[in-house]
Formats: structure tokens, C-alpha cells, sequence
């Protein structure tokens, strides 16, 4: 929250005055919603303390939203009060004792004042302690409740607003000792906070620089009775935000700054926003050096001011500038521009409080052209972002596009191949398994270790062919599952008993384990291909088992979900070749990677037909102990499925 300027003021008045400034301060702190610490003279009652605190009263208010501190030394009676008010009961003018008040919201002030108190107690007192911890929360005000608090100060120094008593106290007051201008000091003071939380709001509605700063100027023109109120912007300062078709902003680049926001009182003051700098008119004056170290420039009279600087007077009696009071624009520590005030036919005596509240607009103006700045760059990112989204998709939309064209144009390749190598394989594979049925005595051993041979490869290449086969269908989404219902128990003993031969040639054990109710035995999927499965991981499993070893088949049922488990004590494999396992063409790179043929299309193959029937498959292995494939192939409804 912006914080208000310092209401500070030191004068004399009645003691009636004083009372009610403390009840003031205290009704203040009552509407604080955070813990507020509220403290009056009453608590030096039980410490000693030096002479000169005896006669001093204080009320003390402190919180993290609003903190101030009234101190008042009591004077001497004065011969004028005796002569003007009666004696109170006890025969003395308590109501008309004066009282030396000082009322302040400055931090460090008040932060002495704590000190000297915990003096007074000491520093091993509970009472140093507290008022060490409060001492630490000072901050300056929130500027609602200070308003507040000036708004209720005018009622109780107004004459309407005071008591009957009060007023006839105030009546009779000697002139010297009239509030009035405490009173116009802080109905202009409350009129200044208006205005500053005007401009704060202004700036956190809109994100439209020029917006801002159009109301802004037009506002604090009528506030301080200005004839006109501009912002001048220096040519090094960015002009994002800023129409580039004002007619202003060639100026800017021609002649190193311009005026680029202009408000006026009527329609018969000359506007500057055209105006043309002379060459007297340097950017690199030391005036400049000054502003960018946050000088104000306050000119009374330009006459007086500039009477031995004919050039640049010329140009102010030209532009009709008779006053002016310049505060500068700081952005990231660099000199934006300046906000001038100027008076354009008579002399003006700047005070205090416009120099303040311009010096305040600037401070804003340079917030919301910082916003400005980072909502500029924000957009531009998200444009950027947004560009580099939209190459990256369409690369990608390339990219996949060539891919899926080239994965197609390969299946396309393997299908013609294989379906063009399936018919000779097929003749080499019959004529040679038609060779070995022939008697002994017309082949010698020799030619049938040769036909052997030439069958088991033919037969070795079908199977891959197949295999490749399988696999593009399935990847151009064309292989079809042909349902049917068929028992478990039968699929998985007629797999054992087809590769038992195998196995007993490997000298590994095959185990059937049948863990399923038989009234759970009829199942619904493509039995084919659910063979398949079990054939490519039971011979995997063999082949990867030594001499020696077991291989087991493991069958269970769970809510119309066959579960199949082949577990081996083959050669395992490595966890960092899990991921690889799967994939088609891979071959694990073990030390028996040699010793073991196979194009590692097998278990891709059985992935692949898993997922088909919309299942899933998992494996766990350990390193030289072997390995469990488990298969979870959900029942399927009859009839054809398509992927």
C-alpha cells in the first residue's frame, strides 16, 4: 500500500485539544483490525522517571497498518487565558492549560521514542521486551486508515463538528491560536491522498500506457489549478506504447525528445506538443545530469530565472511559460522523461505540497510505465512462443508424416518380399520333405544330412517370413482377431506337447501348471494367435534355459482374464536391457548373444499380438537365476475384432 506523506506538526493548544487528539489516535487504533499497541503517560506511573519526563504526556498508537505519536509538555499558565476563561472548580483552568503538542507519523521519530521508553524500564524488563517487538513492526501507514484519521481530525477542529463546550473554547480563542490552518493544510492533504489513490488505481486497472497517462496529467492539472501539465519523453527512453503516427514522435528522434502528453486548462493556452527545440536547448546540459539524479526544478518566475539566458527564454516566452516546476521520470534507474508544470501569464509561488505531489505522479507514472514495460515483453514472449509452437508442430507434423510414409513404404516392401519368397520356400520345404521319406538305399546318409539341413533352414525362414508378416498387418492396422470360444487347459497341453521333442533335445524340462477351476476353462479369444503367444515366449524360454533346466507354464483365470506365466531358470537378463526387450530386430547384448540364433522379431511379435487382443504383458528377470513372462489376455466378445 502507497504510504501517505508526513502530517508532522508541532504547535501549542488547550489542554481540551489535546484529550480529544489522544481520543482521536485512539479510536484510530480501534479500527486497525491487527493487534494495535495504544499507550499513554499512565504507565511511567510505576517507574522512576528524570524531571524532564514528569510533565510530559504522550499517547503512542502502533500496528502494522497504522502508527503515530502525540507528545504534549504543558506550558505555563498564561495571564491571557485567565483573563479570557473561568476558573473550573478546583480553581484551576485545566480546560485552558496550554499545551506544546507535536503530532507525528515519521518512522524514525517514533522509533526514538520507543527506544527512550524501554530506557526508562530497563532492558531485563518484560515491558523493554514488548516494546521491542512492536518497535520492529513500524511501517508506514496504510493510506485508508491515515485518511481516515485526517478526515476525523477536520471534525474535531471544525467548528460545526466540535462540542458546545469546545466550541465556545475555540471561540474565544486569541487569534494567533486559530487551527485554520491546520485545518486547510489537512483538507488539502486529504484531497492530495484522493488523488494519489486515484492515479494507483488508474494505473492497476489499465494496461494502456497512454490511458494512464492522459487521466493522470488531466487530473493532477485541475488539482493543483494549472494552466498546462505535460510529459515530456526523452529520445533514448524505449516508445513502445506510444502511437508511432503522432505527429510528435519524428520530433523525438529528430531533436533527442519531445512532448508526447499534454493537458490544458482551456482551449486558449497554446499547445507545446509541436513545438521544435532550439539548438540552445541541449539534451546534454547539466540540467539533465541533475534530473537523472532526481532533482526537481522549481521556477518561480522564468523571467528572474533566466534573465541572463536570452536563447532559452526566448523559447519559454514563445511556448507562453511563465512558471514551471519540472520532476523527473526514473525508470530502472535511467531519466524517461519529466513532468512539468507550467503557469503560462503570471509568476507562481511553488509550495512545499505541489512540489510533493508532483514529485509522487512521477513516481507512479514511472510504475506504470515499468508495468507497461513488463506486459510489452510478456506479449512479445508469448508471440514468440507461439511462433516457435507453431514451427515446432508443423516439423513435427512433417516429421511424422515422412515417418508414417516410410514405415508404410516398409511394410509394404516386407509384404511383397515375403509374399514373393513364401511360394519358392514353399516347393524347397515339400520337395525336400518329400526326398526324406524316400527309402535309405536310394539316398546315402550324406544326401539326407543335406536334405535335412535344407529343410530345417527352409523351414527356420518360414518362420520368420511369417513373422514379418504378422507384424505389418498389425502395424498398418489390418490384422483382424478370428474369435472363438476353446478351452485353456487344451491350448496350453497341446502347446507343451508340440515342443517337447524340442526341449527333450535341449535336455530342458517342460511343466504344465494348471491352476484354473474347470468350470472356467471355456474362453473367448483368437485361439490362433493366443498359440502363437505361448509357442514364440515357451520357446524363447528354452532357448535361453542350459542343460539341465526347467521351463514351466503357469495357467490361471481372474475375472474373465486369462493369465499365463512362463517361468524359466535360463540366463536372465541384465535390468538395463529390459526396456530393449520388446523391440523389433533386438537382440540383448549378452555374452550369449552369439551362441543363440534368432532376427529378434519373436517377443515383439508377441507384444504386439498381446496388446491385439487388448492385453498387457510384463517380465521379471534376475541375472543368472531366470526369467517370468506374464500375459493378462482379457475374454473377447465373438466375432471379428480389427485393431
Amino acid at each position: 500500500m502507497l504510504s501517505s506523506p508526513d502530517l508532522s506538526f508541532s504547535r501549542s493548544v488547550p489542554v481540551v485539544v489535546f484529550n480529544q487528539l489522544g481520543e482521536l489516535l485512539q479510536q484510530t487504533a480501534r479500527a486497525v483490525k491487527t493487534a494495535a499497541l495504544v499507550l499513554t503517560e499512565a504507565i511511567l506511573s510505576r517507574v522512576r522517571v528524570p524531571v524532564e519526563w514528569e510533565r510530559q504526556r504522550f499517547t503512542l498508537v502502533v500496528s502494522e497498518r497504522f502508527t503515530a505519536l502525540l507528545v504534549g509538555e504543558q506550558e505555563q499558565q498564561s495571564q491571557l487565558w485567565e483573563e479570557i476563561l473561568p476558573l473550573s472548580t478546583d480553581g484551576e483552568h485545566s480546560s485552558g492549560s496550554l499545551i506544546h503538542t507535536r503530532l507525528t507519523f515519521n518512522l524514525d521519530a517514533i522509533a526514538s521514542f520507543i527506544s527512550q521508553l524501554q530506557d526508562l524500564f530497563g532492558c531485563d524488563s518484560y515491558t523493554y521486551q514488548h516494546l521491542d517487538n512492536y518497535r520492529q513492526i513500524l511501517q508506514p501507514n496504510d493510506v485508508t486508515l491515515q485518511s481516515q484519521f485526517s478526515l476525523l481530525l477536520l471534525e474535531y477542529f471544525l467548528p460545526q463538528s466540535t462540542s458546545e463546550s469546545t466550541t465556545s473554547t475555540i471561540k474565544n480563542l486569541p487569534e494567533f491560536y486559530s487551527c485554520q490552518p491546520i485545518e486547510d493544510a489537512l483538507k488539502k492533504q486529504v484531497s492530495q491522498e484522493r488523488l494519489l489513490n486515484q492515479v494507483t488505481t488508474q494505473i492497476r486497472k489499465s494496461l494502456d500506457l497512454s490511458v494512464i497517462m492522459t487521466t493522470a496529467i488531466a487530473q493532477v492539472r485541475e488539482f493543483l489549478e494549472l494552466d498546462r501539465l505535460v510529459i515530456y519523453k526523452f529520445e533514448t527512453a524505449r516508445v513502445n506504447n506510444y502511437n508511432s503516427l503522432h505527429p510528435g514522435i519524428q520530433k523525438l528522434r529528430k531533436y533527442g525528445g519531445c512532448i508526447v502528453y499534454e493537458a490544458r486548462a482551456t482551449e486558449t493556452i497554446p499547445s507545446v506538443l509541436d513545438y521544435q527545440e532550439k539548438t540552445c536547448f541541449s539534451k546534454n546540459s547539466s540540467c539533465w545530469e541533475k534530473y537523472r539524479q532526481g532533482f526537481t526544478l522549481v521556477v518561480d518566475d522564468v523571467e528572474k530565472t533566466y534573465a541572463l539566458e536570452e536563447c532559452f527564454l526566448d523559447f519559454l516566452r514563445q511556448s507562453q511559460v511563465r512558471a514551471k516546476l519540472a520532476a523527473p521520470i526514473i525508470f530502472e534507474d535511467k531519466l524517461w522523461g519529466l513532468l512539468i508544470a507550467h503557469q503560462c501569464y503570471n509568476p507562481r509561488q511553488w509550495t512545499e505540497s505541489d512540489k510533493s505531489l508532483l514529485i509522487s505522479i512521477a513516481e507512479q507514472l514511472a510504475i506504470a510505465i515499468h508495468q507497461s514495460e513488463l506486459m510489452r515483453s510478456l506479449t512479445q514472449e508469448k508471440q514468440t512462443l507461439e511462433q516457435r509452437v507453431i514451427e515446432r508442430t508443423m516439423a513435427l507434423r512433417d516429421a511424422l508424416l515422412a515417418a508414417e510414409a516410410a514405415s508404410r513404404l516398409r511394410n509394404e516392401f516386407l509384404a511383397t518380399i515375403s509374399h514373393e519368397l513364401l511360394t519358392p520356400l514353399t516347393y524347397v520345404i515339400g520337395m525336400s520333405s518329400t526326398l526324406l521319406r524316400w527309402p535309405l538305399g536310394e539316398l546315402s546318409q550324406r544326401q539326407r544330412d543335406y536334405l535335412q539341413t535344407i529343410h530345417d533352414s527352409g523351414e527356420h525362414l518360414l518362420e520368420m517370413i511369417n513373422d514379418i508378416l504378422d507384424l505389418s498387418q498389425i502395424e498398418a492396422g489390418k490384422a483382424v482377431l478370428n474369435l472363438g470360444e476353446f478351452s485353456l487347459v487344451k491350448i496350453a497341453e497341446n502347446t507343451l506337447e508340440s515342443l517337447l521333442e524340442k526341449a527333450q533335445a535341449e535336455q530342458v524340462t517342460l511343466k504344465l501348471d494348471l491352476q484354473i477351476d474347470p468350470k472356467r476353462d471355456r474362453f473367448i479369444a483368437d485361439v490362433t494367435r493366443v498359440e502363437q503367444i505361448l509357442w514364440n515366449l515357451l520357446t524363447n524360454a528354452i532357448k535361453f534355459t542350459p542343460e539341465g533346466g526347467s521351463v514351466t507354464l503357469r495357467l490361471w483365470v481372474e475375472d474373465d482374464t486369462a493369465i499365463f506365466q512362463i517361468e524359466d531358470t535360463g540366463i536372465g537378463i541384465p535390468d538395463n536391457q529390459l526396456t530393449r526387450l520388446f523391440e523389433k530386430f533386438q537382440q540383448l547384448d549378452t555374452p550369449y548373444r552369439r551362441r543363440y540364433e534368432g532376427t529378434g522379431l519373436g517377443l515383439a511379435l508377441t507384444k504386439q499380438l498381446v496388446e491385439l487382443h487388448r492385453g498387457r504383458i510384463e517380465v521379471e528377470s534376475t541375472v543368472g537365476i531366470g526369467s517370468i513372462f506374464t500375459v493378462w489376455i482379457p475374454s473377447q466378445q465373438t466375432g471379428a475384432l480389427s485393431q
